[in-house]
């Protein structure tokens, strides 16, 4: 049986549970052998610390949970739980506490695991005071710089993201300004380009795209039309079924919108760009304005291609009346693996309700929505 100082009582020793910021640093040392717990204690508090007491893993456990630390010494050879069991207790549940692990054993493999579990120093008894308040003081600095860095990053980390939320608003400005310009030309913007937005998220979300992603598809995907502000009015606004020649001139506005967004930097607007230029193209190749076929198409101008048709196909156009939805569906279904990327329309079939209730929620204000209107034939 080890020793104990006569009158010892280890759940009294300097317990204090009312510390507060702004006191000496604070360590607690941890060792089963009360003398050398206590000297440890004496010879930190004659340096200016202040210093608890635990002589167990299991006591210095209950400590840590009711006080603040900035130093854990412990031994790593006890009874119950080692000092390596402990340590990684520790750095499990108090990642910021710094820890320095004693022995008596002068093992290399010891000391490289007490480092490897998060340990700031190995020291090895029987102690010399200087070397080993060398030691607390090390581990200590070495804490705080940890923590001052750590400090450091996580304001720059919310400084970049402020200013990259304001470079983002300040983006979807720009986007709704234009998207405002070409609004005023064709009569299809509006809620429409509102509902191309919602409807692409939900494809992109579901298909795992990352927030940055989806962020630029959800701006990018309602311009995606802009390039109809270079299309006559006496086409664009005509009241009617195209002639071949008027349909190969409005064949032109993925070009021309491409045109207004391309050459950017700026991701949002590449995006943007390949979806203005890239939303009619097919996926068995047969689209325009180049033809392009399988992934070789933009996968955000896929997601849009399936959005843009069912919308479009979901309410009235100046040409034509809506389809009721059942046979929007089944257009859209016949056109897996010809115009539509089969697994970006599966995914889209799969969120039909999500579809619906965008839908539903955002009609235009002189349409109705398919949904209600099944009885209508088509135009």
């Amino acid at each position: 049986m080890k020793k104990t100082l006569r009158g010892f009582n280890p759940e009294n020793l300097n317990r204090r549970n009312n510390y507060e910021e702004g006191m000496k640093q604070r360590i607690l040392a941890v060792d089963d052998q009360i003398f050398v717990a206590e000297m440890v204690a004496l010879w930190l508090t004659e340096s200016g610390y202040d210093c608890d007491v635990a002589v167990s893993a299991h006591q210095a456990l209950d400590m840590l949970g009711q006080n603040k630390y900035d130093l854990m010494i412990s031994d790593v050879m006890m009874p119950d739980m080692s000092g390596l069991e402990l340590l990684a207790r520790v750095k499990a549940n108090f990642p910021n506490l710094a820890v320095l692990m004693a022995t008596g054993l002068d093992d290399r493999k010891t000391a490289i695991e007490t480092i490897q579990l998060g340990a700031y120093g190995y020291i090895i008894k029987p102690f010399s005071l200087n070397e080993f308040l060398i030691n607390v003081a090390n581990a200590l600095e070495r804490s705080r710089l940890t923590q001052e860095n750590r400090k450091c990053r996580q304001i720059l980390e919310a400084e970049i993201l402020a200013r990259t939320a304001d470079v983002r608003k300040r983006e979807e400005e720009i986007a709704l300004r234009l998207i405002s310009a070409a609004g005023h030309r064709d009569e299809e913007t509006g809620e429409h380009i509102k509902r191309i937005g919602l409807y692409s998220v939900v494809i992109a979300a579901n298909l795992d795209w990352d927030e940055e992603r989806i962020e630029h598809l959800r701006v990018g995907a309602p311009m995606h039309d802009v390039g109809k502000i270079g299309i006559p009015d006496h086409i664009l606004r005509k009241p009617g079924r195209l002639s071949p020649e008027e349909y190969q001139i409005i064949k032109q506005h993925p070009r021309i919108g491409a045109g207004i967004l391309g050459g950017s930097k700026i991701p949002l607007l590449q995006t943007a760009a390949d979806i203005a230029l890239c939303h009619h193209e097919k996926w068995d190749g047969s689209g325009y304005p180049a033809g392009l076929s399988g992934k070789d198409i933009p996968e955000a101008a896929r997601v849009v291609a399936i959005a843009d048709v069912y919308d479009a196909l979901s309410n009235d156009r100046v040409y034509r009346a809506m389809y009721p939805e059942k046979e929007v569906l089944g257009i859209m279904a016949k056109k897996k693996g010809t115009h539509f990327d089969p697994e970006i329309l599966d995914c889209f079939m799969a969120n039909l309700p999500a579809m619906e209730k965008i839908l539903h929620s955002n009609q235009d204000v002189a349409g109705k929505s398919c949904l209600y209107s099944s009885h209508q034939s088509v135009a």
